[in-house]
This record gives structure tokens, sequence and C-alpha cells, in this order.
């Protein structure tokens, strides 16, 4: 079983969204839109999710969100700290659930830390940014 994040480690409010909706920087792929903008007040990374009603309905966001937050759990310690981070799932992201699961999501998530430049260590050997 994997260690679930604290509640401190979640945007919960609509002004700390938008905040890193407005004033943060944007990666996406065929799957997710990661939106990520420094928080100097905290020491480690803060996960917010955003799964609309076009990506099913509720037993199908409620899954998509858990399995979110479970990547991003193998990832946060990965992710340079004090970053506030929104993950958006696009519609794709049910159907990539669906068909690899677990390993598909951390799989997409991982591209998009990677290609966001949130890696708290510069890019692995054989990787350039």
């Amino acid at each position: 079983m994997t260690p679930r994040s604290s509640p401190r480690a979640r945007l919960s409010r609509s002004a700390e969204f938008e905040r890193v909706y407005r004033r943060g920087r944007s990666t996406a792929n065929r799957h997710l839109v990661l939106y990520a903008f420094p928080n100097d007040s905290t020491d480690r990374p803060r996960l917010g999710l955003s799964v609309s009603r076009k990506v099913g309905g509720a037993v199908q966001r409620n899954r998509v969100k858990r399995l979110l937050r479970e990547a991003f759990a193998r990832t946060e310690h990965e992710l340079k700290p004090g970053q506030d981070v929104v993950v958006v799932a696009r519609p794709a992201a049910l159907e990539l659930i669906e068909r690899e699961g677990l390993e598909g999501v951390d799989a997409s998530l991982t591209e998009l830390v990677a290609k966001g430049g949130l890696r708290r260590s510069s890019a692995p050997a054989g990787e350039s940014s």
C-alpha cells in the first residue's frame, strides 16, 4: 500500500488553484495538463486535481483522481520542493486508465514533470531538456 499524501500537501481553495492557473507554467500531453507555480511557504510539493464531467460519471472521475494521487505520490520525491501543482485530466485520461491502469498514468505524469522542468536534480544522463 502506498502512503497517502497529507491534507496539507493538497491544494483545496479555489484561490490557490487560480494562482497556479494564472501565474504558473503549463505543460500538456494527450491525457493530462500540468500547471506548476513555485510556493516558498511550503517545503514539499502540493497537489490539486481537476477532473471535469467530460471525463465520465462520478465513479470514473473518482477513479481517475485516486490514480492521479497515487501516481503523484510515486513521483513526489523527484519534484523540486515548494511547488504547487495542478493536474487537469483530459477525457483521454479515462481511456488511458482503462487501457494501462496506474502504470499509464504514472508514465504520463512523469513525462509532464520532466517536460516542465520540475525534477529536483538536473536531467538524467542521455536526456536533454
